[in-house]
């Protein structure tokens, strides 16, 4: 049983592709009289068989070694393509974290997209996003991994732009899937030069490589930052960062996929890079100092947000750029304890999230308040995963960030002092967000305001629990330290950093009658993280002016110089053949005399040239 366990593992990201195939009908309407619902259905069941599966597998491998499977798919002469799969603790621990979101959010969606006419068409694309994301956890081949980041980018562009007819929301999908194509074109680059250097792209091939490469500064260097490329994009970091922002017009359900799990696939990719980053000094400070800027840029520009969805979403950013600090230093245990942590408790708030606006119908923070007494699992969904975000002992994310703090305070302690400026900045964002929707007086739309339905309920409540219960599913795997090794310091500036962060957000003066839910005294700084410090503006006048003019240019190159070529010949040979048939006698004799005598100028023009 144990061996047909680990043979059919590769079986685990076909779960959800085959439920995506399985929507089909529904989502072609060629089955109309059942309703969109069966297909959520079968999506569902293939779901919960990959969890079973996933979680049955992580029983064995827990107490075996790392297994790899290796499937050759072209061999021509001495190229060999294999997808490559590694079967260990961590990618089937990966891999069932995705499926089990992936359940728990289409469970959401059942009740938050109940009304909604293209159903099947949604829980089809979640399964080709379930599917792609669970490939990519256990896969072992570059090659494969950057096909499964593909999958998830086409996945992202037909979620963000779930709901077409809205001209604002085709205009995000298409931002959201051209910025993600800018590191997506640049990681290609390296994947290719990576299969000419080392000859193989499986991640243990390339990791023998890069102990032994010798290569020259400059390739390491440009290497280096190809492959950081593709998860700047994927995880919404600077400088693009802003697709993230956008992708929040598509439905709520795929936004706690893509703010938990989908996000952290580009970190996950990064951290298996790691090893051949490693190769240029200059890679890993250009990580540094990305993940610097996003996580303090990102944490204030939340501030300045009135969209709910928008305001948690910057969050999401901030914290992996404490991950790509983390892959820069060469912390990587701390990297992927982090993204567990913060999968789980954003996944939460985001849950939280959709029941405010499916009751609502409202993503406006100053047309908020009053809801915690109405909506009871809902508040506390936020705050059990607002606590699980920032730290609160003993919640998962304390330990993630304590042993953060610690592994930074050790090579670089200025960036232990930006992981507590990030933790307060958060913190002091969420109790704003708490207070402007839960607190306060009810508003016109939230005065009638119930609980939302149980298909909502039940996978909150799940989740609830779960995050409670993360430091003993640490400590079982033997991720907790024990007392003595925890640093006094560590655990009292990070409950310092918290509780100020929180007693800001707590006596800060808001007014819901203001355009934005805090007035700075300068309305520039205001205005500056309001806007994200222009950066949109910036790619209009830079990038955006300077591809406009190119393809202007191209444009108009192509119309007057090129086809003016070509119809100038054309109209040459049109006006020549008229002008020849009035010279047309219809003798033979005449016509091989002019052959004659233009064949014998041609020789002798080219004689008269050699000579």
């Amino acid at each position: 049983m144990g061996q047909f366990l680990l043979q059919s593992s590769w079986w685990l990201p076909c779960y959800g592709l085959i439920g995506a195939v399985l929507t089909l009908p529904w989502s072609a309407n060629i089955v109309r009289r059942t309703g969109p619902r069966p297909a959520a259905y079968f999506n569902l069941l293939m779901t919960v068989l990959a969890f079973v599966h996933g979680g049955l597998l992580f029983r064995l491998i827990a107490t075996n070694e790392p297994q790899h499977l290796v499937f050759h798919w072209l061999q021509v002469a001495d190229l060999d393509l294999t997808f490559s799969l590694e079967i260990s603790l961590i990618t089937v621990g990966a891999m069932e974290l995705v499926a089990g979101l992936s359940l728990l959010a289409q469970f959401f969606a059942l009740g938050y997209m109940e009304k909604d006419w293209a159903l099947a068409r949604f829980f089809g694309i979640m399964g080709f996003f379930e599917g792609a994301m669970s490939g990519l956890a256990i896969s072992n081949s570059l090659l494969l991994t950057y096909c499964f980041l593909e999958m998830l980018t086409l996945s992202t562009y037909l979620l963000v732009g779930f709901w077409y007819a809205q001209p604002l929301v085709v205009t995000a999908a298409r931002d959201a899937f051209l910025t993600k194509r800018v590191g997506d074109i640049l990681l290609l680059m390296g994947v290719v030069a990576l299969a000419s250097l080392a000859g193989s792209l499986d991640f243990p091939d390339l990791y023998r490589w890069a102990d032994t490469a010798s290569l020259p500064p400059a390739m390491t260097t440009l290497l280096s930052l190809t492959l950081i490329a593709g998860p700047v994009g994927k995880c919404a970091q600077f400088p693009l960062h802003l697709w993230l922002d956008e992708a929040m017009e598509g439905p709520n359900p795929a936004s706690i996929l893509r703010n938990s799990v989908v996000v952290s696939c580009g970190a996950y990719v990064l951290i298996k890079l790691q090893p051949i980053i490693e190769l240029s000094p200059v890679g890993q400070t250009v990580l540094i100092c990305i993940g610097t800027v996003t996580a303090i840029g990102a944490s204030l520009v939340a501030l300045a947000q009135i969209d709910i969805k928008r305001a948690l979403s910057h969050s999401t950013s901030a914290y992996l750029g404490l991950v790509f600090v983390a892959v820069g230093l060469q912390w990587t245990g701390f990297a992927l304890l982090l993204l567990f942590t913060h999968a789980i408790a954003k996944a939460l708030m985001f849950m939280s999230v959709g029941s405010i606006i499916s009751t609502t119908h409202n993503q406006d923070l100053t047309e908020m308040g009053g809801l915690w007494s109405r909506m009871p699992v809902t508040t506390t969904a936020y705050v059990v995963g607002s606590a699980g975000l920032v730290g609160l002992l003993p919640l998962g994310s304390f330990w993630a960030l304590q042993l953060g703090f610690d592994d930074f305070w050790l090579d670089e302690p200025w960036l232990a002092g930006v992981l507590l400026v990030v933790n307060a900045l958060t913190a002091l964002n969420l109790t704003r967000v708490f207070r402007l929707v839960f607190l306060g007086q009810p508003q016109p739309k939230t005065k009638r305001t119930p609980e939302v339905a149980w298909t909502m309920v039940v996978p909150m409540l799940s989740l609830i629990i779960t995050n409670l219960l993360v430091p003993l599913m640490l400590q079982r795997l033997s991720l907790l330290p024990t007392w003595e090794y925890v640093s006094k310091t560590s655990v009292s500036l990070l409950a310092l950093s918290g509780l100020i962060g929180c007693a800001i957000g707590s006596t800060i003066y808001l007014h819901k009658a203001w355009s934005r839910p805090i007035e700075l005294p300068w309305r520039v700084v205001q205005d500056l993280l309001a806007y994200d410090f222009y950066i949109e503006a910036l790619y209009k006048v830079s990038v955006v002016f300077a591809v406009d003019s190119m393809s202007k240019l191209s444009y108009w190159f192509d119309r007057y110089v090129i086809d003016g070529v070509v119809n100038f010949v054309g109209l040459a040979s049109i006006f020549s053949g008229e002008s020849l048939k009035y010279s047309v006698s219809g003798q033979s004799q005449g016509y091989l005399l002019t052959i004659i005598v233009g064949v014998s100028l041609l020789g002798l023009v080219m004689t008269w040239t050699m000579w």
